[in-house]
């Protein structure tokens, strides 16, 4: 089981920087970064509330499931 981070598919359709959107949320870019490549462990619900405000989307929108087939490939 894989979830997949979708952040930069939406900073890239809201013409935004990872830095500003780390401001926006007020967390550091390097916080923002490993959670954007998929390398963080959690996230608390309070970031992904700030995310989704920020961004104006779903939480949907920013992480998904992948099956096991898809994680390998």
């Amino acid at each position: 089981m894989a979830i997949a981070v979708d952040i930069d598919v939406m900073l890239a359709k809201r013409k935004m920087s990872v830095g500003e959107l780390a401001d926006r949320i007020g967390i550091t870019p390097a916080n923002l970064a490993v959670l954007k490549n998929g390398r963080a462990k959690a996230v608390r619900f309070t970031t992904l509330a700030a995310l989704c405000e920020v961004l104006e989307c779903q939480p949907g929108d920013l992480l998904r499931w992948e099956g096991e087939d898809a994680a390998g490939a």
